[in-house]
């Protein structure tokens, strides 16, 4: 019988694969769930496993481009009366991880193997990626124990087993796959703990006498010898190193991906220098400390996804921006008066970031189109005032939402910003924390900036740019006098927010942080 293997659904937006390479020849003998080849599509790299033993008859090549569900090999499974079972890759000297004998006082395999999946982590995240594997491939893992560490554009999180059993990695490590993606298995067990016999040893068992008949060992050169794996080519074209630099620890010399991450590249021989003619310039001689050395990094998950939602808003949104000034002494008369008392008893100091939140909590109120969002054909209106604070963190920019913050005093709005920033600052923001912002404030003034046009936070409407302020020249009853001012920006979405409103809304704002006393009464 002849059994046709189509190439899985690995994703609902991915239609198609490529064959990065073949672990198995035409004609080689597989096992059931042993690994044949190495599939990539736009997202990452996965492996496709037999689905039953016998002889691989292979349909498409390496390279080859295929659609989902199209047949990629067949397996002839009445080869195994025909004696080439005695050539089965089971009979090589491999890791046995998860054959290991089983004690009879320990667990037992149950013949359920546990397909776990990438969970939902929030509404907006669509794909993570695996920072680290606690466990290694053919483990033994305990129900709830963590074994991977994943990583979004937002947060990083914990995955625990869902069940005790051997495991079995399908994703690699810096792998991005999307929510909902397969990424690892467990062969489930039950009984208890396992014995020391019960755990699968990290040293192959040494294979029974072959037969005459048996291959020969894996040290001949064939068609995997010096090739990488997907996941290593990566590496080593990031590293710039050439395939040829590095040996093989796998199969056949297969370069592995550990082989290259730990590759270093060789020294080329120098060339003599060129003696300089004599109508030449010889170059500059630099002093000593003088370094023209370079560096790369991998951008991290979070930067990747910060600067795709940045082009998607600058490209999906019709955005404007407007501006104005604000002279900052009202505000800062009042502080200097009352931010000791201030302190004393509320226990947080008295910041110019709850006098915009009070000030912008007003106006949107007053112009609800500014604290309104787009979805499709729909314009969303919000009765409350979830605003959004830019931090920065040593993982990059992040907005940490203070909830109904029309509803908040001073010393709430300056507590909850505290709050947030320093779990910014520790990397411990919850996805809950970050999602579901009405409208953004963002002040580049503590770095120095005059003056910017802001990027929307989507889906919201608008966000307001503070800056630094610098004493200037200002006329006052018709006199030239000196005031601190304060630049501030608007940039909307003039989609869903009009000329007449954003400029309205921006003044709005000015009136109530000039006139300090019109944020207490509500005027």
């Amino acid at each position: 019988m002849s059994l046709e293997i189509k190439v899985p659904e690995v994703g609902e937006s991915i239609t198609e694969v490529t064959i990065a390479s073949w672990l198995k020849q035409d004609g080689d003998y597989v096992e059931q769930d042993e690994i044949i080849a190495e599939l990539e599509s736009d997202k990452a790299t996965f492996e496709l496993p037999a689905e039953a033993l016998g002889v691989l008859k292979i349909r498409a090549q390496e390279g080859d481009t295929i659609e989902v569900g199209t047949i990629i090999c067949e397996i002839d499974t009445d080869a195994k009366s025909n004696g080439q079972a005695a050539a089965s890759p089971a009979e090589k000297a491999e890791p046995a991880k998860a054959e290991a004998t089983v004690s009879s006082d320990g667990p037992k395999k149950t013949g359920e193997v546990k397909e776990m999946i990438v969970p939902t982590v929030g509404e907006s995240i669509t794909e993570v990626t695996i920072s680290s594997w606690l466990k290694e491939d053919g483990d033994y893992v305990e129900l709830d124990e963590i074994i991977a560490e994943v990583e979004s554009d937002k947060a990083t999180f914990e995955l625990p087993a869902e069940a005790s059993g051997i495991l079995t990695i399908v994703a690699q490590e810096d792998d991005t796959i999307e929510i909902g993606a397969l990424i690892c298995k467990i062969e489930v067990m039950e009984g208890g703990t396992p014995t020391a016999a019960a755990i699968p040893e990290s040293k192959p068992p040494q294979p029974a006498a072959a037969p005459a008949a048996a291959p020969t060992a894996s040290s001949e050169t064939t068609y995997a010898t010096g090739h990488p794996s997907p996941a290593a080519a990566k590496i080593l074209d990031e590293k710039g190193i050439p395939t040829s630099q590095v040996t093989g620890s796998g199969v056949d010399g297969r370069i592995t991906r550990e082989d290259a991450v730990k590759a270093t590249p060789q020294a080329v021989p120098a060339s003599p220098p060129r003696k300089p003619a004599s109508e030449e310039v010889p170059p500059p001689v630099y002093s000593s400390g003088v370094s023209r050395n370079e560096r790369r990094e991998k951008l991290s998950s979070l930067r990747k996804t910060i600067s795709r939602r940045l082009v998607s808003v600058k490209n999906e949104t019709a955005m404007l921006t407007t501006f104005n000034e604000v002279n900052m002494k009202p505000i800062m008369d009042l502080r200097k008066k009352y931010k000791e008392p201030f302190k004393e008893k509320h226990g947080v100091g008295l910041g110019f970031m709850s006098f915009f939140t009070k000030a912008c909590c007003q106006a949107l109120q007053e112009w609800p189109a500014v604290n309104a969002g787009l979805d499709r054909d729909e314009m969303i209106y919000f009765d409350y005032c979830d605003i959004s604070i830019a931090v920065s963190s040593p993982r990059g920019l992040v907005v940490p939402v203070i909830r109904n913050a029309e509803a908040l005093s001073f010393q709430g709005i300056e507590s909850e910003v505290i709050r947030l920033a320093g779990k910014a600052r520790d990397g411990k923001l919850s996805i809950e924390e970050m999602t579901g912002g009405t409208f953004t404030i963002t002040n580049g003034g503590i770095f120095g900036s005059m003056l910017s046009t802001p990027i929307i936070n989507a889906p919201q409407s608008a966000i307001l740019g503070m800056h630094n302020i610098v004493e200037r020249p200002v006329v006052e009853n018709g006199e030239v006098v000196v005031r601190p001012i304060m630049y501030v920006a608007l940039s909307y979405d003039h989609r869903i927010i009009d000329g007449r409103e954003s400029v309205s809304f921006l003044y709005r704002v000015k009136e109530l942080l000039e006139d300090p006393a019109r944020l207490m009464l509500g005027v």
